[in-house]
């Protein structure tokens, strides 16, 4: 604690009770976030382990995708070589700042092979590239967030990294009603759980 928190006199308590605290006020950046979401607690939801498939013929709203992921595995997974293929609703923290853009993260990908995924990424979306440690993002590039989008864009990334792609979603704002609604797989659902 500083020298002026200590010499802060605590507010007046009840007799015989604790110091009374003040009430807590969430940071600016949560306060935010569930403004955006329309106020009361914040329902996130994770669908993990989808394929490009599980994606055909899902409707739900774009707009409330917080972010997505496709990770590309190739074979044999023991060895752990894989891509990442990425997009944060807010933008991808770099050095405190957050970048707008497709993203990826490798993983005992030789980098002579990463021009090429750069090339393909910026091809379809987009954007300039800054490589921070072992991810590259394309600051700027286009953004997408539909089903049918991302789903092609896991078909496309299979086909050009010979790899399998399995897809990751996560929601914010949405009840697990609107979700079956959308059509999203219950059994794919991982929870967030947030206050």
């Amino acid at each position: 604690r500083t020298a002026a928190a200590i010499a802060r006199p605590a507010a007046a308590a009840p007799a015989g009770g604790p110091p009374l605290r003040a009430p807590f006020s969430p940071p600016p950046a949560l306060r935010f976030i569930r403004g955006a979401a329309g106020g009361g607690p914040l329902t996130r939801l994770r669908y993990w382990k989808l394929s490009a498939g599980d994606l055909d013929g899902l409707s739900y709203p774009a707009d409330r995708v917080l972010n997505w992921d496709i990770k590309c595995v190739r074979p044999p997974e023991d060895e752990a070589r894989f891509v990442g293929v990425f997009m944060y609703r807010n933008g991808t923290p770099v050095d405190y700042t957050p970048v707008k853009g497709v993203a990826y993260y490798h993983n005992n990908i030789p980098r002579e092979e990463l021009p090429a995924i750069t090339r393909f990424l910026r091809g379809r979306f987009g954007g300039r590239e800054e490589e921070k440690g072992e991810r590259i993002i394309l600051r700027g590039s286009s953004e997408i967030y539909g089903a049918g989008e991302i789903a092609e864009l896991a078909r496309a990334l299979e086909a050009e990294l010979g790899a399998a792609a399995t897809i990751t979603l996560e929601f914010g704002g949405m009840t697990e009603d609107e979700a079956r609604e959308a059509g999203l797989p219950e059994a794919k659902l991982l929870p967030v759980p947030t206050k």
